[in-house]
């Protein structure tokens, strides 16, 4: 998997617009269903793939933007995770360069998430650790 440069331009397809509360999967079958609506864009770079065989995922600050958008942005962060065991980077894109309350926001967004996801993969009899695992250097 070879991942974008911080600063590299890249279009994102946004999948699950920022308030969203249900995540599909590929198929469009329901994923699940959150609590709470996500603060961010979320979606894919296109022809990419990720460590878990999915493409790779994408995070969009700012405004809310629709399903389907197209966009094209600086990444401005990479965020390591791990999904069930599988690297499953996640790559911010943004118009301006990244705040350090921002930084503070996304680390704690992926922390609980992963929390979340953890059940999940434990519910569907899934073993492997899921957890936020940092930043990559910048």
């Amino acid at each position: 998997m070879e991942l974008p440069e911080i600063g590299a331009r890249c279009e994102v397809v946004i999948e699950y617009p920022r308030g969203s509360f249900v995540k599909r999967r590929s198929d469009g079958r329901v994923d699940f269903v959150s609590p709470l609506p996500c603060p961010y864009n979320y979606g894919h770079v296109p022809g990419i793939m990720s460590g878990d065989g999915d493409p790779l995922d994408a995070v969009v600050l700012g405004g809310r933007l629709p399903a389907g958008a197209r966009v094209e942005l600086a990444v401005v962060g990479i965020i390591d995770f791990v999904d069930v065991g599988q690297e499953d980077p996640k790559v911010i894109f943004s118009a301006r360069p990244l705040t350090s309350l921002q930084r503070r926001g996304l680390e704690l967004f992926f922390t609980v998430y992963a929390l979340g996801k953890r059940a999940l993969a434990a519910a569907r009899g899934l073993d492997g650790a899921t957890r936020f695992a940092g930043w990559r250097a910048r």
